[in-house]
């Protein structure tokens, strides 16, 4: 049930980094480090998606554990991105906040399908 739930807010958490740099960029505050935040964002939904159909526990495991980095790594960009006023506080916290439920369930995940293996 879990994955299922991760899978959902891990799309969301795409679709709102995709949207959210959407806006960056349409307001003239991007700059080229904003794909570096939409790849990172958008890779770990993709990492999660592709670890529900792995051909093994350590195959799934290696996915999960991409898609926590990935998650590490948005973290960083949008800490950066607020640092640099290109993200409001608010856009921050919201962003960093479903980043966070992300990797929180993500390391769960990983904890639960090591101790099964």
């Amino acid at each position: 049930m879990k994955e299922n739930i991760l899978i959902e807010l891990s799309k969301q958490f795409a679709v709102d980094t995709i949207n959210l740099c959407a806006q960056i960029k349409e307001n003239k505050r991007g700059n080229p480090l904003l794909n570096q935040l939409l790849r990172s964002g958008t890779s770990i939904g993709a990492n999660i998606h592709e670890g529900n159909y792995a051909a093994s526990k350590a195959d799934f495991i290696n996915k999960f554990q991409i898609a926590l980095k990935e998650c590490y790594e948005t973290d960083y960009w949008l800490d950066i991105f607020k640092r640099t006023n290109i993200l409001t506080e608010i856009q921050y916290k919201t962003m960093f906040a479903k980043c966070s439920k992300i990797r929180k369930l993500l390391i769960a995940s990983i904890n639960t399908a090591k101790q099964s293996q």
